[in-house]
């Protein structure tokens, strides 16, 4: 049906714009097609990233919470595998209890797979030999001050406190000298048989007196050297 005022012309011309309109469209959305799939480094997935949830999906089935301390006990059985005997508890600690005296043994021993992180190294290792070897006034802090502690305690006279507190105060001087010593000889032999040590001498120092105030019998790693030997 024609409307007035409106040609066939008129119609052809606006089906063509509309045509053309359509058609560049289409040529603009694959230009864009073609420059997303021409972009460096960049590969067509083929399907859309799949959701959380989803993802969580496919890992398998979850079992559910259990609902009583029962279930949560049974839960924990079948985790444990098969229940041992008597006989074989017994042989599984006695096996347990062995690879821990074993490793212990390592340990003291000086073995550096068996040793704690601040233990390892050869710096570390001549670092005790050196403190093992002095004979250190730090050595006889704890019992000087368990001795003093216990005088105070056993005799609750106001002339024994006033002579004890300075012989403490005193005492603890002398050990923070003798720790300052043992550091500065540690750092400087370091120095001259490991030249391209990177520890600070805080450090070293730090663990040296840590050392040389233990009992000699009570230091983990075992002693190495004999008291008073060289060590170069």
């Amino acid at each position: 049906m024609k409307l007035l005022g409106r040609n066939k012309d008129d119609s052809e011309g606006a089906g063509g714009a509309d045509d053309s309109r359509k058609q560049g469209s289409s040529l603009d959305v694959d230009a864009t097609s073609t420059a997303r799939d021409a972009r460096p480094g960049t590969a067509p997935k083929g399907r859309p990233t799949p959701k959380r949830n989803e993802a969580s999906r496919r890992r398998g089935p979850v079992a559910p919470a259990p609902m009583t301390s029962a279930e949560a006990r049974r839960r924990r059985k079948e985790l444990r595998g098969p229940k041992l005997s008597r006989e074989e508890r017994k042989v599984e600690k006695a096996a347990r209890r062995s690879e821990m005296s074993e490793r212990r043994e390592r340990m003291m021993a000086g073995e550096d797979a068996y040793l704690l992180p601040r233990d390892k190294g050869p710096v570390r290792r001549y670092v005790r030999d050196v403190v093992d070897a002095r004979r250190n006034l730090l050595g006889l802090f704890m019992p000087s001050a368990l001795g003093l502690i216990f005088v105070m305690l056993a005799v609750p006279s106001v002339q024994v406190q006033q002579l004890l507190s300075p012989a403490m105060l005193v005492l603890v001087f002398v050990m923070v000298i003798d720790g300052f010593v043992l550091g500065r000889k540690v750092n400087r032999m370091v120095d001259e048989k490991f030249p391209d040590n990177t520890e600070t001498g805080w450090k070293l120092g730090f663990y040296a007196a840590s050392r040389a105030s233990q009992l000699r019998r009570m230091r983990a790693p075992r002693p190495q050297v004999e008291r008073g030997a060289s060590v170069g």
